[in-house]
């Protein structure tokens, strides 16, 4: 790269440094730290919550999928999160804030020790926690990638770079410092992918060639759902993300609980969700263009970075890379502040119960250390990533076909429809939910992708609701926080 790029990237990473000592002076204690304190404006949750779902896989694997198989990318990985998002704008996110507000909890799993108990608590804290290391792995092998193609840097290296700086802000400043880095990663990476739009749009001919473009793609490109990504694995991702992208994914529960009003949470869900019917497609068009313009790209995970080296000028090359960037730091530092939630809130107090009447400054010196842990874990295990399937192998395979045992118990505990699914129905679900999809991913010989996403989702699914119906377990605590995330909230809410 040429020095103008290298500076580009290295103000990049100066300005999310000192984001991160900014928000320090922000944070007094834990609902500082993990919540923001319940004051943060919808829109900067909102677009924070965007950035936090999705990382620079899109530039790795979602890329080459575009190369391979065209716009079917955009149809079965992105369209979901915007349907999920969007109806968890009316479903969830107003509970999630009612939550925070009525309970004063920091971690999304606090909740269920009183909604079920505190075994069901533990496995799925546990459970979840561990799945987490998997799933940011991902994120830092996908960025090392990149690094790899523009630098020439080792996948080692890669990782180990972009890991420590994300480790710097985000333990620092929590998130307070992991939204305000996001909103301005969200800036950065909009400049750099509307350039590389530009750019590739020009090399086709104009604004006009896009028209065209459809009639100059390889066969099968434009078809809504082509190769492995069928019909039946698009409704399972759909549902996969509606309950990943409403709380499931511990990070995106966490945006609404740091908004001021359940109006404002509905909002911010509603932004987000808006941003992933249109942005994605914005990110994807080179990829998609690709076989058009470089037919022959031996390694399709490298089309979005090669592009950029060929055809953007100087500058907006490390610009274009620091808008890589943005996506993985984004979303591995909301998973960190996450993780380090439930293992400060939710793991520590049960293991250590004189921790629960820690102090003050003990708590966020331990939430620090948690965080520094768990990114340090998972850059160990992005380096070994190959061994895990792969970046895609991770991501789809493992951490959505998880997400459904781990996230229906969480996320139907806070609806009125399900108050009388106890412990005995959420912990049943979660068991035989990983136990299904151990038993296809493991013990079945050629199982497809889509059985492996749809059988764990489906068994636990199937476990949680028919348990509730036939041993049903009415319980006055479990019935009182449905009554309270659901009910209508004074003030905003009603206004």
């Amino acid at each position: 790269m040429h020095w103008l790029d290298w500076a580009a990237v290295g103000a990049y990473f100066l300005v999310m440094l000192l984001i991160g000592v900014w928000s320090h002076r922000r944070v007094n204690d834990v609902s500082d730290y993990f919540t923001g304190g319940g004051r943060m404006p919808w829109w900067l949750t909102g677009i924070s919550h965007h950035m936090s779902g999705y990382s620079a896989a899109v530039f790795v694997a979602y890329a080459a999928v575009a190369y391979n198989y065209g716009i079917t990318v955009y149809v079965w990985a992105f369209l979901p999160l915007a349907l999920g998002t969007g109806v968890g704008a009316w479903l969830f996110a107003p509970r999630w804030n009612r939550l925070q507000r009525r309970y004063k909890v920091a971690s999304p799993l606090e909740y269920l020790a009183r909604r079920y108990d505190i075994p069901t608590q533990q496995a799925l804290a546990w459970s979840g926690a561990l799945l987490k290391v998997f799933d940011v792995a991902a994120k830092w092998a996908s960025v090392a990638v990149l690094l790899k193609v523009f630098t020439g840097m080792s996948m080692t290296n890669g990782i180990l770079l972009t890991g420590v700086v994300t480790l710097l802000y985000c333990t620092v400043g929590g998130l307070w410092a992991d939204a305000l880095t996001e909103f301005g990663q969200f800036v950065i990476q909009g400049v750099a992918a509307l350039s590389m739009m530009w750019v590739v749009l020009d090399r086709l001919g104009g604004v006009s060639s896009l028209g065209s473009l459809w009639h100059r793609l390889p066969s099968g490109h434009t078809h809504p759902l082509v190769g492995p990504y069928t019909a039946g694995f698009l409704t399972a991702y759909v549902v996969v993300k509606l309950f990943e992208y409403n709380g499931g994914m511990w990070n995106l529960a966490q945006r609404y609980m740091a908004t001021d009003s359940p109006r404002a949470a509905r909002r911010s869900a509603g932004l987000s969700a808006t941003l992933y019917l249109v942005w994605p497609a914005v990110l994807l068009l080179p990829a998609v263009a690709a076989p058009v313009l470089m037919p022959h790209i031996k390694d399709p995970q490298q089309t979005y970075a090669l592009m950029a080296q060929s055809y953007l000028p100087m500058g907006l090359v490390g610009l274009t890379l620091a808008g890589m960037f943005s996506h993985t730091m984004a979303m591995a530092s909301s998973d960190a502040n996450a993780i380090s939630a439930v293992v400060t809130r939710d793991i520590l107090p049960a293991l250590l119960p004189g921790f629960r009447d820690a102090s003050t400054e003990r708590g966020l010196r331990v939430a620090r250390v948690v965080t520094v842990v768990f990114i340090t874990v998972s850059m160990v295990v992005a380096i070994e990533a190959d061994h895990f399937g792969g970046v895609l192998g991770i991501i789809v395979g493992m951490v959505a076909a998880v997400m459904g045992p781990i996230s229906i118990p969480m996320l139907l505990g806070l609806l009125p429809a399900f108050r009388r699914c106890g412990p005995r129905a959420a912990l049943a679900s979660w068991a035989l939910g990983l136990g299904g999809y151990f038993l296809v991913k493991y013990g079945l010989d050629g199982a497809s992708q889509t059985t492996v996403v749809v059988t764990p989702l489906v068994t636990s699914l199937v476990v949680y609701i028919g348990l509730g119906l036939l041993l049903p377990e009415p319980d006055e605590d479990a019935d009182a926080v449905v009554a309270a995330v659901s009910g209508p909230e004074p003030g905003p809410e009603t206004a």
